[in-house]
């Protein structure tokens, strides 16, 4: 009854094809908005911002520059959080070269740098896919976070080996450093978020959106109807790292305060690898749900035997974390590889057609 479509005509083919088809989608979404900027920061704690609201966002972006290689592209890569590292380490160059830039700006421009750095190992892909490329992205993982390591330019000769983030103002408001509040640094991620959000959105409903898609599900045939292969592939890896240097970016500026080469290694492309998968390959809802299930499971398996009064130490918390996720990636790979964004489709088409049955 909520998702009720009686009497929303569609008269013209722009608005059988417009981004909210059905007046409701609108509406919830509008909801969500005023949620995310309204009540969430008069009703969050600290806490709460850092544990669960602000990395919720950024994990959400990596995984939405992810998903728009591996999901709408079909090229796989495990080396999200090296390009992830890239965007981080040229913000950091870019605001103590250039203290007078504007961090939101600096944060742009980092992203040109992954997308170089993703473009450059994505040339393979051009004659190699599947595994093989799997494997050509995780050799740029190992190469770039040795070079993190390595080249102390990047993180100004620092003895520590480490990137600090310096106490960045704007507008006369700290955003960024030791200083800053936790609720501004939420409100700039979920303004770039958000923004990016809605890029990825347009771009995957246009033209080059479908050209991923071909190129996705068979590109052999893709080719034959005169797609060109090249432009599509780096096309995504251009888009893709540019997402996830971004996120690298706000990873270390907005939410950890500093950063050493290690943070960037393996483990978080696989986080960022199930974030996508547990969430729905090929979706950008999913992105957002994928991200609050594994950034909040953590969290509550840190509470909730406590508040039961069962006693558990946080090595255990965190093992079981692992299980957990483990079994979660198998469950949606056998039930449903479309992952968390295909469960609420089902649930939307049962609610536009009830009460009657499916």
């Amino acid at each position: 009854m909520l998702y009720r479509t009686a009497g929303q005509f569609k008269t013209t083919y722009e608005a059988d094809h417009a981004l909210f088809p059905v007046r409701q989608d609108a509406v919830l979404l509008g909801i969500i908005l005023a949620f995310a900027f309204v009540v969430l920061p008069l009703t969050a704690n600290e806490f709460a911002f850092k544990a669960l609201l602000i990395p919720v966002l950024i994990y959400t972006l990596a995984a939405l520059g992810l998903n728009i290689l591996t999901g709408y592209a079909g090229q796989l890569s495990l080396g999200t959080g090296a390009f992830m590292g890239v965007g981080a380490y040229a913000c950091y160059k870019i605001i103590t070269i250039f203290p007078e830039v504007n961090l939101l700006v600096a944060i742009a421009l980092s992203g040109f740098f992954s997308a170089a750095v993703g473009v450059a190992f994505g040339v393979p892909s051009l004659r190699i896919k599947g595994f093989y490329l799997a494997i050509a992205t995780l050799a740029a993982q190992f190469f770039l976070v040795w070079l993190f390591e390595k080249w102390a330019w990047l993180y100004n000769y620092s003895a520590s080996g480490a990137i600090q983030v310096p106490t960045i103002e704007m507008f006369g408001i700290v955003i960024a450093g030791p200083n800053a509040k936790a609720i501004t640094q939420y409100y700039v991620v979920l303004a770039v978020v958000t923004i990016v959000t809605i890029f990825a959105i347009n771009i995957t409903r246009g033209r080059i959106g479908r050209m991923w898609k071909s190129v996705r599900d068979m590109d052999i045939a893709a080719e034959l109807v005169g797609i060109n292969l090249m432009r599509a592939k780096l096309s995504a890896f251009f888009v893709s790292s540019y997402i996830v240097g971004i996120a690298g970016a706000l990873f270390v500026f907005l939410w950890r305060g500093a950063a050493e080469p290690n943070l960037f290694d393996i483990p978080l492309s696989f986080r960022v690898l199930f974030i996508a998968i547990i969430g729905g390959l090929g979706s950008i809802l999913g992105n957002y749900l994928g991200a609050m299930l594994i950034v909040a499971l953590p969290v509550v398996l840190s509470y909730l035997p406590g508040a039961l009064g069962i006693p558990i130490s946080s090595s255990t918390v965190e093992h079981i974390n692992i299980m957990i996720v483990g079994a979660l990636i198998i469950f949606f790979l056998i039930v449903e590889p479309h992952g968390l964004a295909r469960f609420w489709a089902v649930l939307r088409e049962k609610l536009i057609i009830w009460p009657f049955p499916h």
